[in-house]
């Protein structure tokens, strides 16, 4: 890779066309497929944008979802072939794309190395020489999809009668991707799906070819080492190698937040860097076993990455993360979001953005999944919930239907962000007879719940002049807890210098604890709402959860302790303050006892 760095999907609009930005650049990203009409939507504007002819995919169309991705992903790959040509054709003057290719690429670089050597060259013939030796060199960043897997609703005809399993929201973007001559991986995240891991099976381009090459891969997004292995297991014995296990802080992250039982990054990255020959051993074993069976040749297995990502904000804790725990890159994504040349963040939202403050990022109930979600208090999404509320009108319209799951009132299933749920949930919680404490919790656990469908698409809407008339332009946005320390909007050289030590966009907050007691916060936090949120309900079997929560909390801070004295004098991510961090944590979790919780 030529970065060691990547963007992960931001929401479902503001990735959207990343690649389109920085992919040139040899900067990988990654793109949602969740949404087809943003993505139909995205591609007729970058048609026009750059002139080529658009042929609009009708709702209506058979497997429109798919054809839709499909017909986004090739256009990507045509754009992204066309704008790194033109950086390869171009001088090596200031100011230019193939400048900022090499000399925004991380010091210890090779390929710098090289270019370094052509600036100091006198000999023209042997510059222009190694000159063409770089323009060979450029190459695009990789350009991902993510799927989040479980997010899978079932479709239905005119008629309504459902439509085939193949026709489900997650299949259908897999089968785009997988039709696409783009050479990407699907990040497969938000739990395992075993019909969509089947289904992967049946696209050749996942399958290795004759010189056991994968022209699409697969990423897993996981949060802990056993989730990874059960999941790679599967895939191997349908005869699919994993190519990246990307390993993500569980709260310290942006999006959707799917907390561990307790255990910390720290201690996870070191069960991956002790078990990872053990892994790749254990599933090459069951991926050559298949491959061959299918009859297929293959010349070893495919190589595999390591990434980790959430909450990293330091150049030190990007090199310490890499090095430390011997790993093949880091994704860097709330802090994207302020910079306008690689994501799309509606001018607003931004502003916003720049003038928050800490209080104003915060772990939720808004999703409709019914999994905590980082949200940001002041974005127009947030405002609409509040003013409907306020008008005895909570809820929103429910048009996309992407994250219907509830039957609690109806056959067919729907949105609990939506109107037709809140009201009928209000008044059968008016009907209970609850304690008025527990009634507060409960109403406001049911209002709580927004519109993402709407609101994570509305911002490229806006940004780009798209909306349609009567159109919500209420943007939801999810980033992570670490945004909170960036104060301003950066340039993509800026962020990029600051990744890689060459500048510090930090400098004016020296009080920011390390990425790994941001994390133990967000936990200690997060046990304490679930304590608080189920303190009228505490069976015996929440008891043992939250007693076997705390234990792993404990453990992951004496991992803290020990990884601090062997390694604090040696890095600049362990401040002095490290240990009073830990002790103070330390005593937060003695006082975590669910039995002696008081009701409000």
């Amino acid at each position: 890779m030529t970065h060691s760095f990547h963007i992960p999907v931001l929401g479902l609009a503001f990735s959207i066309d990343t690649p389109l930005k920085v992919a040139h650049y040899g900067i990988s990203s990654v793109v949602s497929i969740v949404d087809d009409e943003l993505i139909e939507r995205m591609r007729r504007f970058h048609c026009q944008q750059s002139g080529i002819p658009y042929l609009a995919i009708n709702k209506k169309t058979p497997d429109s979802r798919a054809l839709r991705i499909t017909a986004y992903l090739d256009l990507i790959d045509d754009l992204v072939t066309r704008r790194t040509n033109l950086v390869k054709q171009q001088s090596f003057e200031d100011g230019t794309d193939i400048q900022r290719y090499f000399t925004w690429l991380p010091n210890h670089s090779k390929l710098k190395t090289v270019y370094r050597a052509m600036l100091r060259e006198q000999d023209e013939r042997q510059k222009k020489q190694l000159q063409e030796v770089l323009r060979a060199y450029v190459k695009p960043g990789a350009v991902d999809v993510n799927i989040m897997a479980k997010v899978d609703k079932l479709n239905f005809a005119d008629n309504g009668y459902p439509l085939d399993e193949k026709y489900t929201d997650a299949m259908a973007a897999l089968r785009g991707a997988a039709n696409s001559k783009l050479c990407t991986s699907v990040v497969l995240s938000a739990g395992m799906n075993p019909k969509l891991y089947t289904y992967l099976s049946e696209f050749p381009d996942f399958m290795p070819d004759k010189t056991g090459k994968l022209k699409k891969r697969i990423i897993l997004k996981v949060s802990d080492y056993r989730s990874a292995l059960i999941q790679a297991k599967f895939l191997a014995k349908k005869g699919l190698w994993v190519s990246e296990f990307r390993i993500e802080s569980g709260l310290n992250c942006g999006g959707h937040a799917f907390a561990t039982e307790g255990f910390l990054l720290g201690p996870i990255l070191e069960e991956f860097k002790a078990k990872k020959e053990q892994l790749l051993a254990e599933l090459a074993e069951l991926y050559t076993e298949r491959i061959s069976a299918l009859g297929k040749q293959h010349q070893g297995v495919p190589p595999t990455r390591f990434t980790v990502q959430g909450g990293i904000g330091t150049a030190a804790e990007h090199h310490f993360l890499l090095h430390y725990y011997e790993l093949d890159g880091a994704g860097w994504g709330s802090p994207f979001l302020l910079v306008p040349e690689a994501t799309t963040v509606d001018d607003d939202t931004l502003a916003k953005l720049v003038q928050a403050d800490h209080e104003d990022f915060y772990v939720s109930g808004a999703s409709p999944l019914g999994v905590p979600f980082n949200n940001f208090r002041k974005s127009p999404a947030e405002q609409l919930r509040m003013e409907r509320i306020a008008v005895n009108r909570p809820g929103s319209p429910c048009t996309k239907k992407y994250l219907v799951s509830n039957t609690e009132f109806t056959d067919r299933p729907i949105c609990t962000a939506s109107r037709q749920y809140q009201s009928r949930k209000i008044k059968q919680l008016k009907a209970m007879d609850l304690p008025p404490g527990e009634y507060i919790r409960q109403l406001d656990a049911v209002m709580e719940k927004t519109c993402l469908c709407d609101g994570l698409a509305a911002s490229a809407y806006v940004k780009n002049n798209l909306l349609k008339p009567r159109e919500n332009s209420a943007v939801a946005i999810c980033p992570g807890p670490n945004l909170a320390w960036f104060n301003r909007t950066y340039t993509l050289e800026e962020m990029i210098n600051h990744i890689y030590g060459r500048t510090n966009l930090l400098e004016h907050a020296p009080q920011r604890p390390n990425l790994f007691i941001n994390e133990l916060n967000l936990y200690i936090q997060h046990i304490k709402k679930f304590i608080e949120d189920n303190c009228y309900d505490i069976t015996g079997k929440k008891e043992q959860y939250v007693a076997r929560f705390k234990a792993r909390l404990n453990e992951g801070i004496a991992y803290y302790e020990k990884l601090f004295d062997y390694a604090g004098n040696i890095t600049a991510v362990f401040s002095p303050a490290m240990h009073r961090h830990l002790e103070q944590a330390k005593l937060q979790c003695a006082f975590i006892q669910s039995k002696e919780t008081t009701c409000p």
